[in-house]
């Protein structure tokens, strides 16, 4: 009877863990690039100030946004609401979250946490693979996203996408640093301080 159960566990595990090396996730991750491209066709002004939204699926109005607003936007392509996923996980572990150490809040807001880069590397990293830091170009995949730390200490966030740079030694990255999403080559033109690849079934 036992055997029959761990059987049964094993078989609903396997068939809810991505499989990062399945065709079905390769085809995630070009839509996942191509969401991101998408989005530096868009025009959208760099503009950070708090806005109240709905829940799920809210989002500041279209022509604004930051360097969150990139991943957030070309997830939500996918019909993945980190809106939602965010904040619900941040609701049953708060304290896994850096909101308390670094803003000093004591709950989740739905309207920020998913907008401010360290929360989302404490996401990826719980709900996805969390990768290496490397200074080797071949390491970053397309779909990937990656986190830097700015002057200034300013966290920023992109996704690798499936262009490369002119000595074809990396790929490039769609990001918003200031002038809205557009499509660079920057990997690393500051320090690197996340890599993580999050495709859930």
């Amino acid at each position: 009877m036992f055997a029959r159960y761990l059987y049964q566990a094993v078989l609903v595990f396997a068939f809810t863990v991505p499989s990062y090396s399945s065709p079905a996730f390769a085809d995630s991750q070009q839509q996942l690039v191509d969401a991101a491209m998408n989005r530096t066709t868009q025009k959208v002004t760099y503009d950070g100030s708090y806005h109240a939204m709905s829940y799920p699926g809210g989002d500041v109005p279209s022509h604004i946004g930051v360097c969150t607003d990139v991943i957030i936007r070309s997830y939500r392509q996918l019909g993945i609401d980190l809106q939602q996923r965010v904040h619900e996980d941040m609701q049953q572990h708060f304290e896994q979250y850096p909101s308390q150490r670094i803003w000093g809040l004591s709950k989740t807001d739905a309207n920020i946490d998913h907008r401010r880069v360290p929360n989302l590397q404490a996401y990826f990293g719980r709900h996805g693979q969390t990768l290496a830091i490397t200074d080797d170009g071949k390491d970053y995949q397309p779909g990937d996203i990656v986190t830097w730390m700015l002057p200034g200490n300013l966290p920023h966030i992109g996704i690798i996408v499936d262009e490369r740079s002119a000595d074809n030694s990396r790929h490039k990255v769609v990001h918003n640093i200031g002038s809205g999403p557009i499509l660079e080559d920057m990997l690393f033109s500051f320090k690197i301080t996340g890599h993580y690849r999050y495709l859930p079934r």
